[in-house]
């Protein structure tokens, strides 16, 4: 019967409580039930409420809400429209009497004594549909097998799990108690769930409460304390999975449904990155931007968060025309309805052709151009030295004459941390890059010249071709995981991460610089190996081996960030390092060497590609 109660039900109690609301009220002010001279303006009063009452809970929505999953929010909302009911009510009551009799009889007790009868009387058929839920669910969950969990950490997020996994018995979870470190919180009740101790306690209560499954409910919490807890549960050999960070929990909305498997970026994240957004809308608002590899990991992101600063057009430059529809097809989806929305524009082409290049920028006319395209996988590229050459740095140079012939306004390449002291071709092209960019801009002869910068970072977790996608393949299939060294290092940080900062560097440039991110701590390639292990379930060197290959060619065994002789300072954003004096080192010869490189390229004559780098840095460390 109450599983049943639907809102019209409840209209017509609230027809009938009303009225004995207000009833009772008299009854408890004039101590019994005969009202005598009171009983008229009893009936009045009790009318005008109800229609008061039903008016404006149909006003709030009261008659829209489903109280069988009713909460806090829900209760508050009923309390409040029936002390605007009582208000209304008694006013008008007060003022008809007056006008009708002249004297002012109205009891001045009734207006504060009809909420307090008023809201159980309202609240209780639908606290029953909510109890009757309660119930039913826990019965539910008396005959269907269910995985016990335990949630780490007792704060908001921890709460509103909890309660979502209380309220959905089709969850198939019950809640066995929380772990916390704060000791304000041990052994309190939380969704009638206990708080069991601090995740120091972890292994002891999972044995103790035959835990299934932990969940870390601690959206800000630090890569260490995340490790801490994944060790702990691998030391207990139980299962954990966590909800997304605080930035992505924007709706503030907290659901089983956004639980997901601890990743390694969990472990290696670092604090948020703070941009300065107003800036970053100013520069690209209303412009016409365009990004070359856009269907790249960079690219694509560059992409994304550009598509949120609403550009009047973004222009998708890409050669392989399957990433670039799946990123033009994902940002269609996200598109605003608003008259001005941004429009999409995905151009299939090859940046090598400089013909094909001056065309899309002469149709387009981009105000903001970021050049992600480039080969970037450092052992191919030392098998296929003239692709590197003719992509990384002929499409720079065919880029950067077009943006000068047509007027852009800023131009920024995304170089790599390959390129400081390169080892490898990948890393010499970007660095030849680097000068072709500084060229580009001192050469200029018009009084408005394009701002051509340079942005330097290491690896992205992620990307295309990362070592962290061969790791979890690897993982897959049984092991081994395989490492070049094992003591080879690298720099990483998250795509969004890196891109932010991207578009907060092309707000800082003025022409000229090498943009270097805080990067900070470098990471050993055979702790990252292990932490994927381990959150694949598995026990590093016992269940999946680990095996070192030796270092490919190319291949350093740490990156580094900054070239000696540049100077580097911090600029005002406190990840973001500037080279001030970068175009300095500019080859005296560049254009005649650069001749020559792309010649060689042309010929695919790895030796004289070889032999030209090295002259044009002299610096580097490649392989005769």
């Amino acid at each position: 019967m109450v599983e049943r109660l639907r809102n019209r039900h409840f209209l017509l109690l609230d027809l009938l409580l009303a009225p004995i609301a207000v009833y009772s009220c008299y009854v408890l002010r004039l101590e019994g039930f005969e009202l005598g001279g009171f009983f008229r303006q009893a009936i009045f009063l009790a009318l005008l409420f109800t229609v008061a009452t039903v008016v404006i809970f149909r006003q709030n929505g009261i008659y829209a809400r489903y109280w069988r999953y009713a909460s806090v929010e829900e209760l508050m909302s009923l309390v409040s429209s029936v002390v605007i009911a009582d208000v209304v009510t008694c006013l008008a009551a007060t003022i008809m009497i007056w006008l009708i009799t002249g004297l002012f009889t109205l009891p001045r007790s009734i207006p504060f004594i009809i909420p307090f009868l008023a809201v159980p009387l309202l609240a209780s058929p639908r606290l029953a549909a909510r109890m009757w839920r309660v119930t039913m669910a826990r019965r539910q969950r008396t005959r269907t097998s269910e995985q016990r969990v335990l949630i780490i950490g007792a704060g908001d997020a921890g709460a509103a799990l909890a309660a979502e996994i209380s309220d959905a018995s089709h969850l198939g979870l019950q809640l066995v108690g929380f772990l916390d470190d704060d000791a304000t919180k041990q052994r309190v009740s939380i969704r009638g769930a206990r708080v069991l101790g601090m995740r120091a306690n972890l292994p002891d209560v999972v044995i103790r409460n035959a835990v299934d499954l932990v969940i870390i409910a601690m959206p800000s919490a630090s890569s260490a304390l995340v490790r801490e807890t994944v060790e702990l549960c691998a030391r207990a050999n139980v299962p954990v999975k966590t909800l997304p960070g605080l930035q992505a929990l924007i709706s503030g909305h907290v659901t089983v449904g956004q639980l997901r498997n601890v990743q390694i970026e969990d472990l290696l994240q670092r604090e948020p990155v703070q941009i300065d957004a107003t800036a970053v809308n100013a520069l690209l608002k209303g412009k016409c931007v365009l990004v070359t590899g856009g269907g790249g990991s960079i690219g694509g992101e560059l992409c994304r968060q550009i598509w949120r600063c609403n550009p009047a057009v973004l222009i998708v430059v890409g050669h392989g025309e399957n990433s670039v529809f799946e990123i033009e097809q994902e940002l269609l989806g996200n598109k605003p309805a608003a008259a001005d929305a941004p429009k999409i524009c995905s151009v299939i082409a090859d940046i090598r052709f400089e013909d094909r290049v001056r065309a899309v920028f002469d149709q387009h006319k981009p105000d903001v151009v970021f050049h992600a395209a480039a080969h970037k996988h450092v052992p191919l590229m030392e098998d296929n030295p003239g692709e590197a050459i003719s992509n990384n740095v002929l499409g720079t140079r065919n880029l950067a004459r077009a943006a000068i012939a047509t007027g852009v306004e800023r131009f920024v390449m995304i170089s790599s941390d390959k390129a400081v002291n390169p080892t490898s071709i990948m890393g010499a092209s970007k660095r030849v890059a680097e000068f072709v960019i500084h060229d580009a801009f001192h050469g200029q002869m018009t009084e408005h010249k394009t701002l051509f910068s340079a942005v330097r970072f290491g690896n992205v977790l992620g990307s295309r071709g990362s070592v962290v996608l061969t790791f979890k393949k690897q993982i897959a299939a049984g092991g081994p995981v395989t490492i070049t060294h094992p003591d080879i290092t690298r720099y990483f940080m998250t795509i969004p991460e890196a891109v932010q900062l991207v578009l907060q560097a092309a707000v800082l440039g003025n022409g000229g610089e090498v943009f270097v991110l805080d990067m900070g701590k470098p990471v050993k390639i055979v702790d990252l190996a292990r932490d994927l292990i381990t959150l694949s379930g598995y026990k590093p060197e016992k269940e999946i081996a680990i095996c070192y290959t030796g270092l490919r060619n190319g291949e350093k065994l740490f990156e580094e960030l900054f070239l000696p002789g540049e100077s580097y300072q911090r600029t005002e954003h406190a990840k973001i390092f500037i080279a001030a004096n970068a175009s300095t080192f500019l080859p005296a010869d560049l254009e005649s060497r650069l001749v020559n490189l792309l010649q060689s390229a042309r010929e695919s004559n790895a030796p004289a590609i070889r032999s030209e780098l090295r002259g044009l840095i002299p610096e580097s460390k490649l392989e005769t």
